[in-house]
């Protein structure tokens, strides 16, 4: 049909869009003109009109383009006129990608007053495109900016903004972008970067919760039996008790780890690597210490099925570093270290299954090793927050990174059972404590590994169908009592969508913890008909009594139209940080 006129005819656009006309002209076999039309994407039912509509005196449709132009347009709801436009464009349903305004979106906060934002996406080409949204209020003047573009060999993706508002005399930004690309021999290069103006600007908008920023490239290539990568990064802190100079701002590694299989059997484990942590001050101890590390391990491992149903396994291996430390005179400037370590360890998996089809599995574990230093004594740059939880309670050393090592000897006992109940129930539950012939430093009090006898490690979980989850982990002292606690309540199905989690630490002057930690933390979605859905979230400090944040969001929605309502409270504050109220409509 290159030419023709239609009489009181329908067009439907890719099953969304229907648009009934008085007369549709065809030309070229490209433009459809349609007269004293209206345009909805609701249902129509008799002669009650929809719930929105489009009534213009003409509308052009071009195929080629697919969109549409719209002259002397009125948009109604429910058949009452709302606003008029002389002219105005929609993409065609049936376009993924078009230039154009985007949903606006009402925000209210009790720092910025009442505002909009209004996105404008513009496309630049198939693979790329940026999103400009303008956000006005009486408190401010925002400019945010999301850029996304996509390679042969990878994509980037950007998000900023910029602000002049009454909270700060200066202009006020952030930046996140992000990166990701496929290089040849399997390498991967990886980047990503996080800069802000001033500790309170992202929580003000509510563009992240983070309290530290970290900016890093790496490159990553892994094979069946190879682990390269490569990675600087950069810190800046947000915290008020935290300065970059002393964090260190800079860190630096590189690794690389080998896997062979020898003809006498097992596997030996090669591997290398050099980092350092780099600070800006100059004062001598720790808020001034550079330290660049460089080793090496090689380690072998085996297991064996012995008599009586036994699993034998067996690991030995030898660790190499050389320490170079500046600005910190309790240390060695040059130092070399060689950490020997020996772990035998021994299961006895007992399986059963009962006449109703219930499985049981119970596997008693002890663990035996032992490890030493020779030379000196390195500073450690790692994590200081080690916990001891089921992934470690096998591990021969429970620090994180190489700076730190358990030594001496030590035996880790554990018990586990499970069970897979015939009708689809799960459960677990394990038992386990380490025992040393010493007590090692670093370990703090509430973690659950200090001294010669860790704390009891007890944790369960259970699942039942209908999307049930219980959990739960606890670190028991025998003198102390709980040390930790965490549990979590999971619920999800077709209609909920549940989660409360509960954390429960004591308090730990090693861990900057002077006060008891006891919160709950709650997530929930409920979809209470095809139309509605509530949305709940909220997190209260059980020690202080009082909520930390809380959230409730509301959705209405159609074939047609979709309401979302929000409110959110965020409690916390500190001496850059203001609690703020926030209210959104879109």
């Amino acid at each position: 049909l290159e030419n023709g006129i239609l009489q009181g005819a329908r067009l439907v656009l890719d099953q969304q869009l229907q648009l009934a006309a008085n007369q549709i002209d065809r030309r070229e076999g490209r433009y459809s003109q349609l007269y004293k039309t209206v345009a909805t994407s609701c249902q129509v039912c008799g002669d009650r009109p929809p719930l929105w509509e489009i009534r213009a005196q003409r509308v052009v449709h071009d195929d080629a383009e697919q969109q549409l132009y719209f002259d002397n347009a009125t948009f109604r709801v429910r058949g009452v006129p709302v606003f008029w436009l002389p002219r105005m464009r929609l993409p065609d349903p049936a376009r993924e990608r078009a230039t154009g305004f985007l949903i606006p979106e009402q925000r209210n906060t009790t720092q910025l007053g009442s505002g909009i934002k209004v996105p404008y996406f513009i496309t630049l080409g198939d693979h790329r495109d940026i999103t400009l949204t303008p956000y006005l209020s009486p408190e401010t003047r925002t400019l945010e900016l999301i850029y996304r573009q996509a390679f042969a060999n990878g994509d980037f993706s950007a998000r900023a903004a910029i602000s002049d508002d009454t909270l700060e005399p200066e202009d006020r930004s952030y930046i996140f972008a992000e990166g990701s690309f496929a290089l040849r021999n399997d390498y991967q290069l990886r980047f990503d970067i996080e800069a802000v103006s001033d500790p309170a600007y992202l929580l003000d908008y509510g563009y992240s919760d983070k309290d530290r920023l970290d900016s890093a490239i790496s490159l990553l290539r892994v094979t069946d039996t190879t682990l390269f990568q490569t990675r600087l990064t950069y810190y800046q802190t947000l915290r008020d008790d935290e300065s970059n100079a002393s964090l260190p701002p800079i860190v630096a590694d590189l690794g690389y780890e080998a896997r062979i299989f020898p003809n006498f059997g097992g596997t030996l484990t090669v591997s290398g690597g050099v980092d350092t942590a780099y600070r800006y001050s100059n004062t001598d101890g720790p808020e001034g210490r550079d330290v660049t590390r460089a080793g090496g391990q090689v380690d072998w491992r085996d297991s064996w099925v012995v008599p009586a149903g036994f699993v034998f396994s067996a690991e030995t291996g030898l660790r190499a570093d050389i320490y170079n430390v500046e600005d910190d005179s309790a240390f060695e400037q040059n130092d070399i270290r060689m950490v020997p370590f020996v772990q035998a360890s021994l299961r006895w998996p007992l399986a059963k299954t009962t006449q109703s089809g219930t499985s049981h599995l119970i596997e008693p574990t002890i663990a035996i090793g032992w490890a030493d230093t020779f030379g000196g004594t390195a500073p450690n740059e790692d994590s200081t927050r080690s916990e001891l939880d089921p992934a470690n309670l096998f591990d021969l050393s429970r620090f994180s990174g190489e700076d730190a090592v358990e030594t001496g000897a030590q035996a880790a006992l554990g018990l586990s059972w499970t069970r897979a109940g015939a009708v689809g129930t799960t459960s677990t539950l394990t038992f386990g404590r380490i025992v040393r012939d010493r007590a090692i430093d670093g370990f703090t009090r509430s973690s659950g590994l200090d001294g010669s006898q860790s704390d009891w490690l007890i944790a369960g979980q259970l699942v039942i169908p209908g999307g049930f989850l219980v959990e739960a982990q606890s670190l028991v002292d025998d003198d102390r009592g709980v040390n930790r606690a965490t549990g979590r309540i999971a619920w999800q199905n077709e209609i909920v969508s549940l989660s409360a989690d509960y954390i429960w630490q004591a308090k730990d002057a090693a861990e900057d913890r002077p006060v008891t930690i006891s919160e709950w933390t709650l997530d929930t979605d409920l979809f209470l008909s095809a139309a509605w859905s509530v949305n709940l979230d909220a997190r209260y400090d059980v020690v202080e009594d009082r909520p930390v944040r809380g959230g409730i969001g509301v959705q209405w929605r159609n074939e047609c139209v979709t309401v979302d309502v929000s409110a959110s409270r965020r409690f916390t504050s500190s001496t850059t940080v203001e609690p703020t109220t926030t209210y959104g409509l879109s």
